[in-house]
């Protein structure tokens, strides 16, 4: 915890951190503000609001697929820093268009022909932002911080993007949609700004060419990467857990209007807990390894995940729906049920960010550092696939007349997929301990 508290105070560090605690308060606050909106005002059907959180997933991990390999290339072979400056630039246009797309729905100016259509257009583009910015910010950990600061420098990444994903998800569940507006315009602009002061980071991967056909440079970057074999099972056991991720994510805002009859400040909340319980786990996975890159304890994380989802599935199948309007916070948290819902959702995530911090620690630890943005953007390449096809299984699901509440056994299930990726991992590791210098 010690390197973890310096690490806040260091400029190879701190832009960095700040930069992306900034990225994923925007996109998280502008996200469900989005969904919430449309789901609570705009669509009054079960099966119509599922839909749409499908789509949005979908449109929102397509860039992944589609420029992921570029992403990761340009990483290896350009500047990082200045990467960061130009994809920060490019937020603020892709969050006046988001703006635009809000403030003509909460207008109700053409809201299903124009104002959603807007709205999905920047998500995609939040999308492609996040494509680009996402292998610099775990492979610049090990070109800025000393081998020993990697695994605290990740922890603390991703404890600090899930405490800002619960800070944007809580004020989008209770601030107006025009107030939403005009907040992510102002902090995509802060964020430029954040962006300018990261240190600069020189090429890695100096000799070699960037190729711009996506096709054929997505399917190199994935094969070279799966020679690794830790890397291998590293990547296919993340996949697993953000497929998991996208479910449960897609699912929230229609369960607790259409299950638990609570009002869009609820469905907040949910997303609110998810995100602290990873934050929580991100953390403590940090003490019990002691700085060690390890998947020693992935394979009974992502257990007990399972365990809390299937839990959480029970007390929603014992929900009584309620006759009289949506609950408010304070009348939902009297219930009696309320405490073990919330409670068991807290627990998944918990788990949950135990499983992956871990992983991610390979991918940026297991290579050479040349190589790190190229096996960050192949983990994101097969992640946003997994996850598209979690986001379509759910959908289909949904068409073909399986409950909302019932989906939450698909996420369960999976879970055992990845226990038994973090095993194999695991094992890989004990035969080859000795990490990349």
């Amino acid at each position: 915890m010690m390197i973890s508290t310096k690490l806040l105070s260091r400029r190879r560090f701190a832009p960095l951190f700040a930069t992306q605690l900034l990225g994923a308060f925007n996109d998280n606050l502008y996200k469900n503000a989005m969904v919430l909106f449309v789901v609570y005002q705009v669509y009054n059907s079960t099966a119509e609001e599922a839909r749409f959180s499908a789509i949005a997933s979908g449109l929102f991990t397509l860039p992944y697929v589609l420029f992921s390999a570029l992403a990761g290339q340009l990483a290896d072979m350009r500047d990082k820093a200045a990467i960061v400056r130009i994809v920060k630039l490019a937020e603020i246009g892709i969050m006046f268009v988001g703006a635009t797309g809000l403030v003509l729905a909460w207008q109700g100016i053409m809201v299903e022909t124009l104002a959603i259509p807007l709205m999905l257009a920047a998500l995609t583009g939040l999308g492609a932002h996040s494509t680009f910015f996402g292998p610099i910010k775990y492979a610049i950990l090990p070109q800025h911080l000393k081998k020993e600061e990697v695994l605290s420098g990740t922890g603390l990444v991703e404890a600090g993007t899930y405490l800002a994903v619960l800070a944007g998800t809580i004020l989008a569940g209770w601030i107006p949609v025009e107030a939403a507006a005009a907040l992510i315009l102002v902090l995509a602009g802060i964020g430029w700004f954040a962006g300018r002061e990261i240190p600069d980071a020189p090429a890695q991967a100096v000799d070699e060419k960037v190729d711009y056909n996506i096709i054929r440079s997505s399917i190199r970057v994935v094969k070279a990467t799966m020679d690794e074999k830790r890397v291998f099972y590293a990547i296919m056991a993340i996949s697993f857990f953000w497929t998991i991720g996208a479910v449960l994510f897609i699912e929230f805002p229609p369960l607790a209007k259409n299950v638990l009859s609570a009002g869009k400040e609820v469905a907040s909340l949910f997303l609110v807990i998810f995100s602290v319980g990873v934050a929580i786990g991100s953390m403590a996975i940090n003490l019990l390894l002691k700085g060690e890159v390890s998947a020693r304890y992935a394979p009974i994380s992502v257990v007990v995940m399972g365990l809390f989802i299937v839990a959480f599935h029970l007390v929603c199948k014992a929900w009584v729906p309620h006759e009289g309007g949506l609950y408010t916070v304070m009348e939902f948290a009297t219930l009696p049920l309320a405490i073990p819902l919330m409670l068991c959702l807290l627990g998944v995530a918990i788990a949950g960010g135990m499983f992956v911090v871990p992983l991610y620690a390979f991918l940026t630890t297991v290579v050479d550092k040349s190589q790190t943005a190229r096996t960050v953007a192949a983990n994101n390449i097969v992640n946003s696939g997994a996850m598209a096809a979690g986001a379509i299984i759910a959908m289909g699901l949904t068409e073909g007349g399986v409950l909302i509440v019932d989906q939450l056994l698909l996420a369960a299930a999976m879970s055992i997929g990845a226990a038994w990726l973090g095993w194999i991992l695991y094992r890989a590791e004990l035969a080859e301990p000795a990490l990349a210098e």
